[in-house]
């Protein structure tokens, strides 16, 4: 009984984290480039009383062992990159990518490389191509200042700007994308950022990714499937809590024999 109430203490806190997960999904629904989580669980040690394949004479075995479990932790939150729902914007800067292992790479305050899905770049006051909170893009792109009547940008990422008075577009620059051999690996550091990690590898050139100019990619959060989780960690969280209840009245029962 005392087991038990500890193993249905695992229970809870492995479901809160759940949820807790599950509602930073949701919070994200509408958030650019947004990759859900998904909360992976491991068993924790058993209690063995019988092995399994003990002798239980001279010629016989016991086909199947005693073991009792003691609950369940978190092992992991998968982070999901499937590619997410498109919204056309018509903004020759916003820039979806096509695949869902490439990824921009910029540069920080700090100077430190971070990387995002979040193509949603715009100018700042020197002409370079900036995020929403001002970092540059790696290798830094400037359009030039004076009066470009038309810029586009192709599925390779070439920037052309076709200026008044021009007949043909000049290439100003090449938006590069990157990958990684395990973008799982990646350590989210907020404001649709990630940072390299041992886990992922190092960058690589994504030499076959394309991208598509005037879309944005946006959240691959779908809200019906959280919810169906949602309702599921709740129910889960309500039945370890049971448990816990019935140990304890157990425990009374026990303690009043003696009355």
């Amino acid at each position: 009984m005392i087991n038990a109430l500890w193993t249905s203490a695992t229970g809870m806190r492995a479901q809160q984290f759940n949820i807790d997960t599950i509602a930073n999904n949701l919070a994200n629904v509408n958030t650019t480039g947004f990759k859900k989580a998904r909360v992976e669980f491991q068993d924790l040690l058993y209690q063995t009383i019988r092995t399994p394949g003990a002798q239980s004479t001279q010629e016989t075995i016991v086909p199947v062992g005693i073991q009792l479990g003691h609950g369940v932790r978190p092992a992991a939150t998968q982070r999901m990159f499937s590619l997410g729902n498109v919204v056309e914007t018509k903004n020759s800067f916003d820039l979806k990518l096509d695949s869902p292992y490439s990824f921009f790479k910029v540069v920080d305050d700090k100077q430190n490389f971070l990387y995002t899905r979040d193509g949603s770049f715009k100018l700042d006051d020197q002409g370079q191509l900036v995020t929403s909170d001002g970092f540059s893009m790696d290798p830094a792109i400037t359009i030039p200042a004076d009066s470009a009547a038309e810029v586009t940008i192709g599925s390779d990422g070439t920037i052309s700007v076709r200026e008044d008075g021009q007949a043909e577009p000049q290439q100003v620059g090449q938006v590069t994308i990157y990958r990684f051999a395990n973008p799982a690996g990646l350590q989210s550091v907020g404001q649709n950022f990630y940072r390299a990690t041992v886990a992922s590898g190092v960058e690589q050139i994504d030499q076959f990714g394309t991208m598509t100019s005037g879309f944005l990619e946006i959240s691959n959060v779908e809200v019906v499937e959280e919810m169906v989780r949602l309702i599921t960690g709740q129910r889960a969280y309500e039945a370890n809590s049971r448990a816990i209840m019935a140990s304890d009245d157990m425990l009374s029962t026990a303690n009043s024999i003696r009355r």
